[in-house]
């Protein structure tokens, strides 16, 4: 799989906050980001999972962390075909 880096600048006082290194924070970043394209639609749970590193299931469990509905998404999909 190919892959690409993406640079991001953090200001230092944000790592201080979250008392937090900036490879600790990254990994936080990766999980958010495809927690929240997933909630947005844009991401289906396998990519998002893809996005954070870890496996469907993995990405999946921690969905109800962050108090998001695991299956929105799909549920919204098909509301939508039935009206």
């Amino acid at each position: 799989m190919a892959t690409r880096q993406i640079v991001i600048e953090i200001p230092e006082t944000v790592l201080v906050a979250e008392k937090t290194d900036g490879a600790s924070f990254g990994r936080e970043m990766r999980i958010l980001s495809a927690i929240k394209l997933y909630e947005l639609g844009r991401l289906s749970s396998g990519r998002a999972a893809e996005l954070a590193g870890m496996s469907r299931i993995e990405f999946l469990v921690a969905l109800d962390r962050y108090k998001v509905f695991p299956f929105a998404v799909e549920l919204s999909d098909m509301e939508n075909q039935n009206a």
